[in-house]
C-alpha cells in the first residue's frame, strides 16, 4: 500500500472522531486550546493501538469481530449522545459531567475507533507497514479531533444547551450510521 493511500485512509478513519469531538467541545464550557490537544492525544493514541490490535485478531476472530462491532459503536454512541441530550434538556450536567470526565473521553475515543480495529483486520491481509500506517491514523485523528474540540467548544459558547443537544443528536446520528452502514452493506 503507498504512502499517499495510508494517508488518505488515515484521515478517512479519523473523521469519525473529528465529528464526535465536535459534540463534546459543544458540551465543553472551558476548552482551551492545550485541553483539546490532549483530550485529541487520548483519541489519536487509542486510534492508533486500534488498527494493531485488529491487525493482530485479523486471523483469530475475523468474522465475530464483523458480527458485533456496528453493535458495540452504536451502543456507546447512542448513550452518550441521549446522555448529552439529557444534561442539554436540563440545563444541569449529571454529578459527573460527560464532558468532563475521563472515563467518557476514553468510551468516546474507543467508540470512534471500533472501524479502525476492524480495518485492521483487512491489513493483516494486505502489503502494508502496520506500525506506519498506525502512526498515521493517531496523527490523523490527533489533529482532527483537537480541531473538532476547538470547534465544538466555540459553536457550544455560542448556542449554549441548543448546540449540546444537537451534539447529542450528532452522537446518536453517527452511532445509527455506523448500525445501518453494517447491517445494509
Amino acid at each position: 500500500m503507498s504512502l499517499i493511500v495510508l494517508i488518505i485512509w488515515a484521515l478517512s478513519m479519523s473523521l469519525d472522531a473529528f465529528s464526535v469531538a465536535i459534540a463534546k467541545g459543544v458540551a465543553t464550557r472551558d476548552m482551551t486550546f492545550a485541553k483539546a490537544l490532549r483530550q485529541g492525544l487520548v483519541f489519536g493514541l487509542v486510534e492508533a493501538v486500534a488498527p494493531i490490535l485488529g491487525w493482530v485478531m485479523g486471523r483469530l476472530a475475523q468474522q465475530w469481530i464483523q458480527s458485533v462491532d456496528h453493535w458495540i459503536g452504536f451502543i456507546l454512541l447512542f448513550a452518550l449522545g441521549v446522555r448529552c441530550i439529557y444534561e442539554g434538556l436540563t440545563g444541569e450536567p449529571s454529578a459527573e459531567s460527560s464532558s468532563q470526565t475521563g472515563i467518557w473521553l476514553f468510551v468516546t475515543a474507543i467508540a470512534t475507533s471500533i472501524d479502525a480495529t476492524v480495518a485492521g483486520v483487512s491489513l493483516a491481509f494486505l502489503e502494508v507497514n502496520i506500525w506506519l500506517a498506525a502512526a498515521l491514523i493517531g496523527a490523523a485523528t490527533t489533529i482532527m479531533a483537537t480541531l473538532g474540540l476547538t470547534l465544538g467548544q466555540r459553536l457550544g459558547a455560542h448556542f449554549g444547551n441548543r448546540a449540546m443537544i444537537l451534539g447529542g443528536l450528532m452522537l446518536i446520528a453517527i452511532g445509527t450510521y455506523i448500525l445501518y452502514s453494517h447491517l445494509t452493506g
